[in-house]
């Protein structure tokens, strides 16, 4: 389950637009930073998307892709025209389809054919009433299927827009906006689906036009009687996607006006408990109101697979991902658009472990640190802290030197920070791993974490 937020900018310090989400998926599902160039495509030619194939167009853009491996869509992208967009599962009173485009196909296909955040709302909407939405959205876990709201960005101005099936409605952001797994826009909205409270009142979800509210009418009623019957119903229950909304909304306003990108990321490291608590939490203690999501067993399988937050400016976007499992335990790393994008390509992480992949190597770390997480904590801790600063002050150099379109040296300069952070990174991590495999374990996870994590482990041919 996901946790996206948004500043536009009279909420952030430089009067920029700041995106940033954790991507919430299960355990084994590997997540992929992939840069792939806008192309001409031949005149009447289809694009295969996850599960059906729809026609192309005939220019693609530049796009930045943070994805589940096995997907044609993504969690959340950029394009090289400084749009934005990250999604949330959500589950309403209307029937999921079998088949269709999943949100995370809908985001790739709008960063690949839109500018701005309002054409692609309405490349979004469109597609919804084309093709709708369905299909399988997870790896290895039969009956996981949803609905989706998303936040799309660019350099001016920010969208919510939720949906229901083919059904949908949508709110311009004012200043901080965020949204997790359950509706969010009630009766106060910018743009709505011309049947949608017409079709509300036929189903009996709104009583009358005056009294209609989308996330109030269809947001499906837990019952006893569904948690096995409904998938939807029992989704909706468990994932406590409004506590997550409060808590990322709280910690957003803290910093309304001053926002920075390293505010955000400091927003997806959040685990929703007390400073005194956080001193000994540990991720087989964390619960489904976390925005830094820690899968503990069969009621929370699902973790922070990779996170993203967006440093949208007029001429340049700087996109801070870690490509990895839990912020709290991750890097982020920056990569600039437009052009160049990453010099160097990641090698892709696939089903099975594979030290050599960028998530894996990464994953394995996080697994390493998650069985002793408070002693281990300092392996790493300061050292994470140092190189993100690094980042940070050598990002803010090229920010401030930039005044225009980047020229051929300052783009050089952007490749090269970037392939740094990256190599920084990647040999930081093999060497704190190396640390904490000769650490003993002094405060084990429980019994059944434990099963659990051993589980994942020997599904993916992963060694501990």
């Amino acid at each position: 389950m996901c946790d996206t937020v948004v500043a536009v900018g009279n909420s952030t310090k430089d009067g920029s637009v700041i995106l940033g989400k954790n991507s919430n998926r299960v355990a084994n599902e590997a997540h992929n930073i992939e840069y792939i160039p806008g192309k001409k495509h031949s005149k009447n030619s289809k694009v295969k998307c996850t599960h059906i194939s729809i026609p192309q167009v005939e220019q693609t853009y530049d796009v930045l892709l943070m994805k589940p491996f096995w997907m044609f869509g993504c969690e959340m992208g950029a394009n090289e025209h400084g749009l934005t967009i990250g999604n949330e599962a959500v589950w309403s009173k209307e029937p999921i389809r079998d088949t269709g485009l999943l949100g995370m196909d809908l985001i790739r296909l709008a960063l690949e054919r839109a500018k701005t955040a309002k054409t692609a709302l309405e490349t979004i909407i469109s597609f919804l009433g084309e093709y709708g939405q369905g299909g399988q959205c997870s790896y290895g876990v039969v009956g996981r299927d949803y609905h989706n709201s998303f936040i799309i960005a660019d350099q001016k101005e920010a969208w919510v827009l939720e949906t229901a099936d083919k059904y949908w409605i949508a709110e311009k952001v004012k200043d901080i906006r965020t949204i997790s797994n359950t509706f969010s826009i009630g009766d106060n909205y910018d743009l709505i689906h011309h049947d949608l409270i017409k079709h509300s009142i036929e189903k009996g979800y709104s009583k009358s036009k005056d009294e209609f509210n989308f996330a109030k009418d269809f947001v499906p009623k837990f019952r006893i009687y569904h948690v096995i019957k409904e998938s939807s119903q029992r989704s909706h229950y468990f994932t406590k996607g409004f506590k997550r909304q409060q808590c990322t909304t709280t910690l957003m306003l803290k910093n309304k006006g001053k926002i920075t990108p390293k505010d955000v990321m400091d927003v997806l490291r959040n685990h929703n408990v007390t400073p005194e608590k956080e001193e000994k939490w540990a991720p087989a203690k964390a619960k489904a109101n976390s925005p830094c999501h820690h899968a503990t067993g069969i009621i929370i399988p699902d973790q922070t697979t990779g996170s993203l937050v967006s440093h949208i400016l007029k001429d340049i976007q700087i996109h801070w991902v870690t490509g990895s499992s839990a912020p709290c335990i991750s890097t982020f790393k920056p990569i600039f658009l437009p052009k160049p994008g990453l010099k160097k390509k990641l090698k892709i992480s696939a089903a099975l472990y594979d030290p050599d992949s960028f998530w894996w190597l990464n994953e394995k770390f996080q697994r390493l640190v998650s069985q002793d997480y408070q002693h281990r904590l300092s392996v790493f801790e300061d050292g994470r802290n140092k190189l993100e600063k690094e980042f940070i002050e050598k990002t803010d150099d090229i920010i401030k030197a930039v005044s225009g379109k980047p020229t051929a040296d300052e783009l050089k300069i952007m490749t090269n920070v970037s392939n740094d952070a990256f190599a920084k990174s990647i040999k930081k991590v093999k060497e704190w791993t190396k640390k904490i495999e000769k650490m003993p374990i002094k405060v084990k996870p429980s019994y059944r974490n434990r099963v659990f994590w051993n589980r994942q482990n020997k599904q993916v041919r992963l060694e501990i």
